[in-house]
C-alpha cells in the first residue's frame, strides 16, 4: 500500500497533538473515520481478549448527552463525533474461538499453543477477579486504545481531547448500557477539525520525570 504523504509519522503526531476544547461543525469523512477506527482496534490487549470496545456517538441527542454527562464540557457537543471506550471485565468468559482461529489461520500461533493459552488465560482472568482486579486490567486496555485513537487521528489532521472528568452512569445511559455492570466507561475522546490552536505548554525536562532502575535514580537513559 503506498504510503499517503499528507500524513504525519508517529513521532510527528506525538509531538504536534494538542487536547482541543472546541470543533469546527464538519463531520469526518466516513472513510477517514474507518481506518481511524481500524487503527484503534489494532492496539495490545491483555491476553488478546480485546476487551475493549468503541462507541461512534455522533447524532446530536447522543452529543448533548455526553456534554450534560461531563458537566457541560462543550467538546462532546461540539465535535462532529465522539468515541466512547468501553471496557467489559466478563469478555474472557465469552467464546473466544474467533480469536483463536484467526491466529492459526496467520499463522502467528498454532494448535498446541492455542490450547495451553486459552487455559492460561481462564487461569490469569480468576486470578485477576479473587483480588478484585478485573476491571482495572479491562480499562487499562480500552485506555491503550484510546491512546491509539489519539495519534492516528493526529496523523490526519484530526483533533481530540481525551476526557476522563463525567459521570459514569450518565455515560452508560447515553449510550445504553446503564444495566451493564459489566461494562465500564473508560475514556471520552471527542474528534473533528480544530476551531482552536493550542500551544504546548512543555513538559518538565526527562531527568526529572525518568529514572534508571529505581524510583528517583538519575539517569533515563542515553539522549
Amino acid at each position: 500500500m503506498t504510503q499517503d504523504a499528507s500524513l504525519l509519522t508517529v513521532p510527528q503526531a506525538i509531538r504536534t497533538r494538542r487536547s482541543i476544547r472546541h470543533y469546527l461543525p464538519d463531520p469526518v469523512p466516513d472513510r477517514q473515520l474507518s481506518e481511524l477506527l481500524d487503527l484503534t482496534m489494532e492496539a495490545p490487549s491483555s491476553w488478546n481478549v480485546q476487551a475493549r470496545f468503541v462507541v461512534v456517538v455522533s447524532d446530536e441527542e447522543g452529543r448533548a448527552a455526553l456534554t450534560r454527562a461531563t458537566g457541560g464540557q462543550p467538546h462532546p457537543q461540539e465535535a462532529p463525533l465522539t468515541l466512547v471506550f468501553v471496557a467489559s471485565d466478563q469478555a474472557w468468559r465469552e467464546d473466544l474461538s474467533d480469536i483463536y482461529d484467526h491466529a492459526l489461520r496467520s499463522g502467528a500461533w498454532n494448535e498446541r499453543f492455542v490450547s495451553g493459552f486459552s487455559r492460561a488465560t481462564v487461569d490469569f482472568q480468576r486470578d485477576l477477579e479473587r483480588r478484585g482486579l478485573l476491571r482495572e486490567y479491562a480499562v487499562k486496555d480500552a485506555v491503550i486504545a484510546a491512546t491509539y485513537a489519539m495519534l492516528a487521528a493526529a496523523s490526519m489532521g484530526l483533533a481530540t481531547s481525551p476526557m476522563n472528568g463525567w459521570d459514569e452512569q450518565r455515560v452508560k445511559r447515553a449510550i445504553g448500557i446503564e444495566d451493564r455492570d459489566d461494562l465500564h466507561i473508560a475514556m471520552l475522546l471527542p474528534v473533528g477539525r480544530p476551531a482552536e490552536t493550542r500551544v504546548h505548554p512543555g513538559r518538565r525536562p526527562r531527568a526529572r520525570q525518568v529514572f534508571t532502575g529505581r524510583y528517583g535514580r538519575a539517569g533515563g537513559g542515553a539522549r
